[in-house]
């Protein structure tokens, strides 16, 4: 995914209620941007860290910059828009470039689907004749980094991905294909696990889940200021953190 015109720098002052950030842009200048996450943003929102954001040309936007890119402590840099996950999951799968996934026809976004009325971010078109059956593929955003290239998710509780993982058990268990795929966008994460002691059930549904078949994927992201990429298969650890 590119950035064009590539995204502009600044300061962080500070986030407030949630969807808000206050940047000191390169110039000095201080502008009220859109925060695209709904998560805690542990770690990730530390007043005066350098950011980067995009701008949109649409005059109907009350906020035309939004946040996309933050620079941690430690220096590493992360993907604060939630939703680009999605968008970087439709480019690997429109490259080929997820080996886990290769072989289908063809796929859908957003199709409704299971008991809890939920909806699936991809439907991969499967080939009875070969054997292929549907595969449904949830992605998650994974920001949190907690050093030793350690990745957690979630950041906050989640109902709604724990709702989602039932769901996925669900299509499992009627003979289709479900995968979990976890979206890096963090360079100093190297491996990923669930963060117990921030949603000790998401813990709990993740590995049961597992169990059942639910297959679990990760891929790492490259971020810079022109381009964000999925680029390299990530581990995902179940051993309670």
């Amino acid at each position: 995914m590119k950035f064009a015109p590539e995204l502009q720098q600044g300061e962080l002052v500070k986030r407030y209620k949630r969807f808000l950030a206050d940047v000191r842009t390169s110039s000095g200048a201080l502008i009220t941007m859109h925060c695209p996450n709904t998560g805690s943003m542990l770690n990730c929102q530390d007043p005066g860290s350098r950011l980067w954001y995009s701008t949109s040309d649409n005059p109907r936007r009350k906020y035309p910059h939004t946040w996309e890119i933050v620079e941690t402590a430690k220096g590493d840099l992360v993907g604060i828009n939630t939703g680009r996950a999605n968008q970087l999951v439709d480019e690997a799968l429109e490259a080929g470039m997820l080996t886990e996934l290769k072989g289908y026809s063809g796929y859908r976004k957003e199709v409704k689907f299971g008991e809890e009325r939920s909806r699936i971010d991809f439907l991969l078109n499967g080939d009875a004749g070969r054997g292929l059956p549907d595969c449904y593929v949830e992605v998650k955003n994974v920001s949190l980094g907690v050093g030793g290239g350690l990745g957690l998710f979630p950041d906050a509780v989640t109902v709604r991905g724990q709702k989602h993982l039932r769901e996925l058990v669900a299509v499992k268990s009627s003979g289709q294909r479900a995968v979990l795929l976890f979206c890096v966008q963090h360079s100093g994460i190297e491996r990923v696990a669930p963060a117990d002691s921030i949603d000790p059930g998401y813990g709990v549904l993740l590995r049961e889940a597992a169990a059942a078949g639910v297959e679990l994927l990760a891929y790492g992201a490259s971020l810079s200021a022109r381009e964000i990429t999925l680029s390299r298969p990530l581990p995902v650890e179940l051993r309670s953190r």
